[in-house]
């Protein structure tokens, strides 16, 4: 979604707070690369190799989206050649408490066709 698109769709939804989430965390590969950060700080190859399934533009993707919305930190080591670490911001380890919810979910009811 372009950014200008994405910035209306949340002035229209200001009072729904799961569209608020969903604008922040709904990027494809979001929940996968903050678990990945969640064990600590990690350079690009090593999440790269993590999370295999990820494309290398959309793991580049997801890390500005995530880095844009306060939830990625971004550190630039100035070694030759340069290292870039990313590692989560407080507001990106809160996260985890969520996280561990949805796993409990997934968990109980994962799988399942139907109710019951």
């Amino acid at each position: 979604m372009p950014e200008q698109a994405e910035n209306n769709a949340l002035k229209e939804t200001q009072g729904s707070s799961i569209c608020e989430v969903l604008l922040i965390l709904g990027a494809k590969w979001a929940f996968l690369v903050l678990d990945e950060l969640l064990a600590g700080p990690a350079r690009f190859n090593q999440l790269k190799k993590k999370i295999a399934i990820i494309k290398t533009q959309s793991l580049t993707d997801t890390l500005r989206h995530l880095e844009k919305n306060g939830l990625v930190r971004r550190q630039v080591y100035p070694t030759v050649p340069v290292t870039v670490e990313y590692s989560l911001t407080e507001k990106g380890s809160d996260f985890q408490t969520a996280l561990k919810e949805m796993e409990k979910w997934v968990q109980k009811w994962g799988g399942r066709d139907s109710e019951g």
